[in-house]
């Protein structure tokens, strides 16, 4: 009998442009999507800044790996992640990548690596330039992540903060809704919707505040969402 199995994800951490508060709600994101079996964090340990991703390594079964500020306002530590990545891309069987760093930087590298069919997630802030969001198959917002978060551990945390969705982002859902097979009435699996969205950008529904896709989508005056209760699929409807 054969059983499908995860896929397995290297997390690649950027520890001098990455903040250390944002480490669980990344790994839960990325555990949805396969089994992370390669951490590893780059930096300069010597530096105090890093402390807290340091004492994080051991918590999480993360490999540290040293990198020295070689030339003063150099940073050979995002050289070293791309040279660990090809290896991995070429070494092992890995079936996803997620790159914690808003660096720009990396954007030759989600290219390449999404070259070969292996889907890229980037995990940064929102200042992160717009060519390396686009250049990952994904790309979360780690505040809106870390946001999410807060909003699920009890009543009294702030509720999820919500971008309004704009005319680039409907453009985006009605293309998609657009180029997949629709039954007579006009419903479509929103799985396929979102995958043909996914396929053309690096949207998420969480850096819009929201947890999943059907709930943005709930939320889209232009589509009606509904459950099948036969197959439990969920599927929508452009209604203008």
């Amino acid at each position: 009998m054969t059983t499908d199995k995860a896929p397995s994800i290297a997390l690649l951490i950027d520890a001098d442009n990455a903040s250390p508060n944002h480490l669980d709600p990344v790994l839960t994101v990325l555990a949805e999507l396969g089994e992370v079996n390669v951490r590893r964090a780059y930096g300069n340990w010597r530096k105090p800044a890093l402390k807290t991703w340091a004492d994080l390594t051991l918590t999480y079964a993360i490999e540290p790996y040293q990198q020295f500020d070689i030339v003063k306002g150099k940073n050979a530590t995002d050289m070293r992640i791309v040279i660990d990545a090809m290896d991995l891309m070429y070494g092992a069987r890995i079936g996803g990548f997620g790159i914690m760093s808003s660096d720009s930087d990396f954007m030759p590298l989600a290219q390449r690596i999404r070259q070969e069919g292996i889907p890229v997630y980037g995990f940064g802030t929102e200042r992160a330039p717009e060519a390396f969001r686009a250049a990952c198959t994904r790309y979360i917002d780690v505040a809106a992540l870390k946001r999410e978060e807060t909003a699920d551990n009890g009543a009294s945390a702030k509720p999820r903060e919500k971008r309004a969705i704009d005319k680039a982002l409907l453009d985006l859902l009605i293309d998609a809704y657009n180029s997949v097979k629709r039954d007579d009435d006009g419903w479509a699996r929103l799985s396929e919707v979102g995958q043909r969205a996914n396929n053309r950008s690096s949207f998420d529904a969480r850096n819009y505040g929201y947890a999943r896709l059907s709930d943005l989508m709930k939320d889209v005056p232009q589509f009606a969402v509904e459950t099948d209760e036969d197959d439990n699929q969920q599927y929508v409807k452009r209604l203008r």
